[in-house]
């Protein structure tokens, strides 16, 4: 186990930790004369996994030590705490459950399409509006934890969640058209080829016929 793929189990690992923060009510730290609440500490939890997506594509490119296991895990990761997030704010009351459930589901249908495709021999790369959505997301989730604490960020966190909706929206069409365009050159493909087998056969079947038509004139 080489240390990207530490740091994406890390991350995983913090999903349960910013819902169990979230959670509690009226939870509290006194740190150094500053008090510390629940919505401050899970968005420090939060910030501190969103790092290490970062940090982890970052070695694993430079150390060379991309894997298999690795490139499964790390969007499932991304997902994982970004879902997570987000349901434990709609359990807030800070966040609707619409946008929560549209973003969720586009993670799940993208996550689909993706893996039928690589079933059919076609990957699909994570686009540029892909990763934008998903920095979006982090700037998102951070300001609605931060307009927890400090109300006057509820708008500009409101904006964050309608960008967020956005580039979801925008990066999963993104996704279907390069799926149904990989899928159906595939198809083509297939097709095209099954179309010459069958034309050989009707071929060889042909010779074989006019070969056994001359063997009694013969």
């Amino acid at each position: 186990m080489n240390l990207p793929n530490l740091l994406t189990l890390l991350r995983i690992f913090f999903v349960p930790l910013v819902v169990a923060v979230l959670v509690q009510e009226n939870l509290s730290y006194a740190v150094n004369g500053f008090t510390l609440t629940n919505e401050l500490l899970a968005l420090a939890i939060f910030l501190a996994a969103a790092a290490t997506d970062l940090l982890d594509g970052y070695l694993a490119r430079r150390w060379k030590q991309v894997t298999t296991v690795g490139t499964l895990l790390d969007p499932i990761a991304d997902k994982l705490l970004i879902s997570a997030a987000l349901i434990a704010l709609v359990q807030a009351h800070v966040v609707t459950a619409w946008m929560a459930i549209l973003i969720i589901g586009r993670e799940f249908a993208v996550s689909g399409l993706r893996a039928i495709a690589a079933a059919e021999g076609y990957t699909i790369k994570a686009s540029e509006l892909g990763k934008t959505k998903m920095v979006a997301q982090v700037a998102a989730v951070s300001l609605v934890l931060l307009s927890m604490h400090w109300k006057g960020l509820r708008p500009a966190a409101v904006a964050g969640l309608w960008a967020v909706v956005f580039f979801s929206l925008a990066s999963a069409v993104d996704y279907v058209r390069k799926f149904w365009r990989g899928i159906d050159e595939k198809v083509k493909l297939r097709r095209r080829r099954e179309l010459l087998r069958l034309d050989r056969r009707k071929k060889r079947e042909a010779r074989l016929l006019a070969r056994a038509r001359r063997a009694p004139a013969e």
